[in-house]
């Protein structure tokens, strides 16, 4: 794993080699390079002993040229003001990827969630979601959850806005509990699009997805949730791993029952008679599909010599390295990018927002229904640029018809002082 690799600079090159194929004015690429705007701010918060503590927490406002700002929330020690950046700015195009009409945001708090109380965590939130208040809102910057947050912190930034605005507004916010304005399918929603997305690519390709040998890295919630479905349509879990280690049994694994150990034991290790693997080695397993689930950077170029997966899907928002691409690319690793693997997030967020905008929910059937018909379009779409521009990869595909989306958007615009 890379640990020096600047996730921003990854965006920018990313973005880079695919504006090399298409026409369209530096000076617009460059804008499409950078955030429109960043918040950084102190948050001062009393512990449960009474003392105060301060923690650094972000806003990313990437770019807004196709609608509000979207994107989640992230609790982890890893937090920088480059990594809010890069994922903000990964946002704007997984959403151009799967042309919803969103821009792309990201925010972050520096801490570890689990050296924190309930409480002491609810007025971290609430104190981030003051910050906040002034540039979120339905038609402008709508949050979500992201590592180490889900709904319950959804529903406390939620209250906190609707408290200080003295209003009603489900909408500024994703991710939600059911009964609080939520979507029926938006947990499942990132691990069930990795699931169709790695579906679509081995039919493209001419290979079965039943039968097919999987690894996954990452088994919180996208990860364990690929995995399940992946089972489901016949596919062999073999290896799955979390930040204390991975196992590996090569007749297959129950993903629901790895799941229950997990949540008895803190991690998977230790589940049944399976053989203990490091992260390093699941990465580089026999396996006909690997799934990156966990955070950036988790193949860099050196470990991309040593992937013998024939497909890879990022589940993760950045796993590879544009070093690892190039790898990978002259290895002929098929890699389905995260700006399309796991937009099953935004994507059903979207649906939400739709939901509490109209105020009348959708079925989990017509949740799902509609997030297939969205990353079917999106891959095929995908496919087709791939194709009729001779690229060489399919993430360099994924952004050129996302740059394209964006920079149409902007010059439709027009550009005034």
């Amino acid at each position: 794993m890379s640990d020096e690799t600047n996730p921003f600079e990854s965006l920018q090159e990313q973005i880079d080699d695919a504006a090399a194929h298409l026409d369209v004015d530096d000076g617009v690429i460059e804008r499409l390079k950078n955030p429109e705007r960043v918040l950084e701010t102190n948050l001062t918060v009393e512990l449960d002993d009474g003392s105060l503590e301060t923690v650094r927490a972000y806003r990313s406002q990437f770019n807004g040229d196709r609608g509000p700002y979207k994107g989640g929330i992230r609790y982890h020690p890893g937090v920088t003001r480059d990594e809010v950046k890069a994922l903000s700015g990964w946002m704007v195009y997984k959403c151009a990827t799967v042309d919803i009409p969103y821009g792309g945001g990201k925010g972050g708090i520096s801490i570890d969630p689990t050296q924190y109380s309930e409480a002491e965590l609810e007025r971290i939130t609430r104190a981030f979601a003051t910050e906040l208040r002034p540039i979120i809102g339905e038609d402008r910057d709508i949050p979500a959850p992201d590592v180490n947050t889900g709904q319950r912190e959804m529903n406390w930034i939620k209250d906190t806005y609707e408290t200080l605005e003295n209003t009603t507004a489900p909408g500024v916010i994703t991710g939600k509990a059911i009964d609080s304005g939520g979507s029926a399918g938006r947990v499942e929603a990132t691990g069930r699009s990795t699931m169709f997305a790695a579906r679509e690519v081995f039919d493209w390709i001419g290979e079965q997805i039943e039968g097919a040998s999987v690894a996954v890295q990452g088994y919180g919630n996208a990860g364990w949730i690929a995995a399940d479905l992946l089972d489901d349509i016949g596919a062999t879990v073999v290896a799955v791993s979390d930040s204390a280690g991975g196992i590996h049994d090569p007749r297959g694994l129950d993903p629901v029952d790895v799941k229950d150990h997990k949540n008895e034991t803190g991690s998977v290790v230790g589940y049944g008679d399976a053989e203990e693997v490091s992260n390093e080695e699941l990465l580089t397993l026999d396996v006909d599909l690997l799934v990156p689930a966990a955070l950036e950077n988790a193949i860099d170029a050196d470990l991309a010599e040593d992937v013998q997966a024939d497909v890879v899907v990022e589940a993760a928002n950045g796993p590879l390295t544009p070093g690892a691409d190039d790898v990978l690319a002259d290895s002929n690793v098929w890699v389905v990018p995260d700006i399309l693997a796991n937009a099953g997030g935004v994507t059903v967020s979207y649906f939400e927002w739709v939901q509490n905008r109209q105020r009348f929910s959708w079925t989990e059937e017509r949740v799902n229904e509609e997030l297939e018909r969205v990353t079917i379009e999106a891959f095929d779409g995908l496919v087709d640029a791939y194709e009729a521009h001779d690229l060489p990869n399919l993430r360099t595909a994924a952004y050129v018809v996302a740059l394209q989306r964006v920079a149409d958007a902007y010059d439709q615009a027009g550009n005034w002082p």
